[in-house]
């Protein structure tokens, strides 16, 4: 079996998934889009309203600002696998429960493990807190650490960032320090490096009246 048919059945199976009280509420779940043989995984938190009308992560508000903060970082939607934590719209956008969050992490891993990302960045404490236990995002955000045979990096949630102003320079910063990261990991790994075309202009200011951080 391929990556791609791997990625596919792994989908297949979430959108049937009984395992936890999510599925009792969903329009439709969240597997993940993305290539399946991506060097950088993004891991956010859950699917929120837009997510779980449409079928695909971050499509409202926060997507619209992580599609910036990529093409900041000279990379795009097409090159990058994003998933959640978890696969299912919360209700009310509440958060994720650790029943909840062991039921996909099943998912998670097998995604994981057939994509084999050199980089996976975490966007939110809940995906953080699977690769850093315990740790504060405020302390360790866009600092790149070697877990097992890949490396992680914590970035704050681009939800986050938009309806916390201050937050707004600190996810600029590491998202404008991901290709050297990549490069880095790249070459850790044993993979040659590569030239990335970054768009440098600035990211507008256009924070939505209510935020959603699923």
């Amino acid at each position: 079996m391929t990556a791609e048919e791997s990625i596919s059945r792994i989908a297949q199976e979430v959108s049937v998934c009984t395992k936890c009280v999510l599925h009792e509420s969903r329009k439709k779940s969240v597997p993940g889009d993305g290539p399946a043989t991506a060097e950088i995984m993004f891991i956010g938190e859950g699917p929120g309203f837009h997510e779980n009308e449409q079928g695909h992560p971050f499509v409202g508000a926060s997507g619209k600002f992580l599609d910036q903060l990529l093409a900041q970082a000279g990379v795009t939607r097409e090159d990058v696998f994003i998933a959640n934590v978890v696969k299912c719209r919360p209700p009310g956008n509440r958060d994720p429960l650790p029943d909840e969050l062991a039921a996909c992490g099943i998912y998670l891993e097998a995604q994981i493990e057939v994509i084999d990302p050199s980089i996976i960045v975490t966007l939110g404490r809940f995906s953080m807190s699977r690769f850093f236990p315990g740790a504060k995002i405020s302390a360790v955000h866009g600092q790149m650490q070697k877990i097992g045979e890949r490396f992680v990096i914590p970035m704050f949630h681009p939800a986050a960032a938009l309806h916390q102003a201050a937050l707004k320079p600190s996810i600029l910063g590491d998202f404008a320090k991901l290709p050297e990261q990549l490069n880095e990991a790249r070459a850790a790994l044993g993979k040659p490096v590569i030239v990335f075309k970054r768009k440098l202009e600035e990211i507008p200011d256009t924070s939505p009246k209510q935020l959603n951080l699923f």
